[in-house]
């Protein structure tokens, strides 16, 4: 078996640092760079997309409301057509500075309050897989199983790659608990592991309000933002690699 290890990356902004992206970047196959909106800024983009290029890391566009001082997590009412503008416009950010730098993007991943949206309203999935897409085509979505976003893309003949958070709790709809919910973020690596390879090995996980629900993936991902980010990130990488599981680029997925 084959799974994507990846990360959201480049989360600071000017002298702030959020996560240690050097050291974690040894330890995952694709990397989801803030573009601007809810963390990030050139120089902080242009130094992830070397360090992913320098590592032979995916790169991929963590586009997000414009919310830096939320972090991303508060819904922002717009037009659909305003989402879509500002998709493009972070895509476009990233893309200029890839290109210089000689890396190219092969996925993107909404954060936050956007990628909530995305996940559970059809409107929001619409308008964030007719951006990209229209951006470039070819480009992979990071989609949870089922989800509205999945859906509109794969009506679009846009290529998924399914994820599973390997740190947050799920509700038996699909979607991912709301943070202020007990149980919806797992702070203990050890538990976190075990589930990652429960849900590699039976294809399901359990719910924080109902039955066991089918999770089949092709991504984990491991949020840099949490703490001990990087010590689960090496004993995940170890404990796959001890059950014979390959981590393994999205770009060799699709």
């Amino acid at each position: 078996m084959n799974i994507d290890i990846n990360s959201d990356m480049g989360e600071g902004f000017g002298p702030y640092v959020i996560a240690d992206d050097a050291a974690l970047m040894a330890h995952v196959t694709s990397a989801n760079v803030a573009c601007g909106y809810h963390a990030g800024d050139p120089l902080i983009m242009d130094r992830t997309i070397r360090l992913a290029r320098d590592h032979g890391v995916d790169l991929g566009a963590h586009v997000s409301f414009p919310d830096r001082m939320g972090f991303g997590r508060r819904k922002i009412d717009m037009p659909m057509a305003e989402i879509e503008a500002h998709v493009l416009y972070q895509l476009g950010a990233l893309e200029g500075l890839a290109r210089r730098a000689g890396h190219r993007i092969t996925h993107m991943n909404p954060h936050g309050a956007l990628g909530n949206l995305a996940s559970s309203d059809p409107a929001t999935a619409e308008a964030v897989a007719s951006a990209t897409m229209a951006f470039d085509p070819s480009l992979a979505f990071l989609v949870l199983p089922g989800s509205a976003l999945e859906r509109a893309v794969k009506d679009r003949g846009g290529r998924v790659v399914r994820l599973f958070l390997a740190d947050r709790g799920y509700l038996s709809n699909g979607q991912l608990a709301p943070r202020g919910q007990p149980g919806a973020v797992i702070h203990d690596v050890g538990a976190v592991i075990a589930r990652v390879l429960r849900v590699l090995r039976d294809a399901r996980i359990e719910t924080l309000d109902g039955p066991d629900i089918a999770m089949p993936v092709q991504s984990v991902l491991i949020h840099s933002d949490t703490a001990g980010a990087l010590t689960l990130a090496q004993q995940l990488k170890a404990a796959l690699i001890a059950e014979g599981i390959s981590p393994t680029p999205i770009s060799r997925h699709i």
